[in-house]
C-alpha cells in the first residue's frame, strides 16, 4: 500500500477515536502529534474530528452518526446513506465528542490516530469513499520516504511488506479465477500473498548480509569510546551532531529526518578519537515491524560507552517522549551505558524554565546548539567521560623503533613529552588493552 503520489494536493481529515485508556490530554497531544506526521508527508490537514468509544477494536470503529457526519465532510463518495444518521443516537457505547476545525473543504484522505484491522480499514473506506490510513501507514511511509541508504531501506521495505501483506484485497474482477500455468489454482490474491512472502525471504537475506558488514565495522571500532545520541524525533539529535562533531548532516524541521545511523568523530579531535553516531528517533505507538527491523542500526546505540538522551527542553510533552525513548531501547536490549540527559533547545526557555528544570533534572545538562559556549562544555563533558577509567604511564620509545611514535599518538593522549640522548620518554594515557597491544608491539619490533 503506497500513499497517492499527489500529497502536496492532498486534504487530510484526522480522526481521533478516544477510549478509556486513551483519552484527554494524551489523546490530544497524540492527534497533534498525528497532524506533524501527516504534514511530513505534504498534506494538508482540514479538519480533525474525534468520538469516545469503548474500544478501537469494535468491527464498527465509528458509530453510524459520526460516520455519516464524516461521509459528508469527504464528499459523500461511499457507501453510507443519510438515512444512517437515523441510528446515531441509539448508540450507547460511544458519546460523540464536539469537531474541531471543521474543513471547508472535502477531505481526499482520512487518517486514524490508531491501528485499524485489514477488516476496519475496508469498511470504513467502502462507506466512506475516499482513502483511509491508520497511524501505523503513515509512519511506515514517512520511513519510506526518508530511507536513503541500503540497509535503511531494506529495513523499512520490509516493514512495509509486513504491514501490507494481511491487507492485501483480491481485486474486483475475476475474484473467483484462477491462474493458469505457474501457480495454477491460485487465486490472484494468493499469487500476490506468495509474492510478498518471497519478497520478505530475499529482503531477511540482503538485511542479513548487511547486518554481517554493520556488525564488521562496529567491531573494528569497539575499542574506539563511542557516544550514542539518542531520543524523540525532531528532538534536535542531528543538530547535536554537527555542533559536536563539525560534520554535515542532515538537518531539517521534520519527523524523522534522519533514519540512517551516521559516525563522526567529535570535534575537536581527540586522541584517542572519541565517536558519535546519531541514530533513529522514536516517536509513540511506534510500529513493532519498525522497531525490530531497526534493531540493527540500533546496535550502534547497544555498544556505545554513552547514552546521550536528547530531549526538546521547549516541548511541554518531552517527559512522556522521554518514556518513550526509555521503553525502545529496552525493548531492543540498551542498558549498563552511562547515560546524559540533555535537555536541549535551551534558548527557547526563558530563565526561570531553565532554572525549574534543572532543579527537576539536577544531573541533566542544559544546552543549545546555537550556543558555542554550550556545545564546548558538553564537548569537555564527553571527553571526561572517555578518560574516565584511562590508567597513565611512561612509554620509552628508542629512536630505532620504527611506527611506534605513530600508533601511540593515533591512539593515546600524550600529556607529556621528553626527548633523551637514545630515546624519546612519553607520558600517556590510555586504556589498559590498547596499553597491552602496544608494549607487545615494542618487543616484537
Amino acid at each position: 500500500m503506497k500513499l497517492t503520489e499527489k500529497a502536496s494536493l492532498t486534504n487530510a481529515l484526522l480522526i481521533s477515536i478516544c477510549t478509556p485508556q486513551f483519552k484527554g490530554d494524551e489523546a490530544k497531544d497524540s492527534l497533534a502529534e498525528l497532524a506533524r506526521l501527516v504534514t511530513t508527508l505534504g498534506f494538508k490537514v482540514v479538519g480533525t474530528q474525534s468520538q469516545k468509544q469503548s474500544s478501537t477494536q469494535r468491527v464498527n470503529v465509528l458509530g453510524a452518526g459520526k460516520l455519516a457526519e464524516i461521509a459528508h465532510l469527504t464528499g459523500n463518495q461511499g457507501s453510507v446513506d443519510d438515512a444512517d444518521t437515523e441510528d446515531f443516537f441509539d448508540e450507547t457505547d460511544f458519546e460523540d465528542i464536539p469537531s474541531e476545525n471543521l474543513p471547508f473543504a472535502c477531505a481526499d484522505v482520512v487518517v486514524f490516530d490508531c491501528d485499524l484491522s485489514p477488516s476496519q480499514l475496508r469498511n470504513v473506506e467502502n462507506q466512506l469513499g475516499v482513502q483511509v490510513y491508520d497511524r501505523t501507514g503513515i509512519i511506515i511511509e514517512i520511513f519510506s520516504r526518508h530511507a536513503r541508504t541500503r540497509t535503511a531501506r531494506l529495513q523499512v521495505e520490509m516493514a512495509r511488506l509486513n504491514y501490507v501483506a494481511p491487507r492485501l484485497r483480491e481485486s474486483t474482477v475475476g475474484d473467483n479465477e484462477r491462474q493458469m500455468g505457474k501457480g495454477a489454482g491460485e487465486t490472484n490474491l494468493e499469487l500476490d500473498r506468495r509474492k510478498v512472502r518471497d519478497q520478505l525471504a530475499e529482503l531477511k537475506r540482503e538485511l542479513a548480509s548487511v547486518q554481517d558488514e554493520m556488525k564488521g565495522r562496529r567491531t573494528q571500532r569497539s575499542e574506539l569510546f563511542c557516544v550514542a545520541l539518542v531520543g524523540y524525533t525532531n528532538a534536535g539529535k542531528s543538530s547535536m551532531m554537527r555542533a559536536i562533531t563539525g560534520s554535515e548532516v542532515l538537518v531539517e524541521d521534520k519527523l524523522f529526518a534522519t533514519l540512517d545511523t551516521t559516525v563522526r568523530a567529535l570535534y575537536p579531535v581527540t586522541q584517542p578519537r572519541i565517536l558519535v553516531s546519531d541514530t533513529v528517533g522514536f516517536i509513540k505507538k511506534l510500529p513493532h515491524d519498525l522497531v525490530a527491523s531497526f534493531h540493527s542500526t540500533l546496535a550502534e546505540a547497544h555498544d556505545a560507552s554513552l547514552l546521550l538522551y536528547v530531549v526538546d527542553a521547549s516541548d511541554s510533552s518531552f517527559r512522556t517522549q522521554l518514556d518513550v525513548v526509555h521503553e525502545v531501547l529496552e525493548e531492543v536490549g540498551v542498558e549498563g551505558a552511562k547515560k546524559l540527559l540533555v535537555l536541549n533547545k535551551s534558548d527557547q526557555l526563558s530563565t526561570d524554565q531553565q532554572q525549574a528544570l534543572m532543579e527537576e533534572f539536577p544531573d541533566a545538562m542544559m544546552t543549545s546548539t546555537r550556543n558555542p559556549l554550550d556545545i564546548a562544555k558538553l564537548h569537555k563533558y564527553i571527553v571526561g567521560v572517555s578518560e574516565h577509567g584511562m590508567i597513565e604511564d611512561e612509554i620509552i620509545v628508542p629512536y630505532t623503533a620504527k611506527g611506534i611514535i605513530g600508533e601511540i599518538r593515533s591512539s593515546m593522549s600524550v600529556t607529556k613529552e621528553e626527548y633523551e640522548y637514545s630515546h624519546i620518554k612519553l607520558t600517556v594515557r590510555s586504556n589498559a588493552i590498547d596499553l597491552a597491544r602496544l608494549k607487545k608491539l615494542m618487543l616484537n619490533s
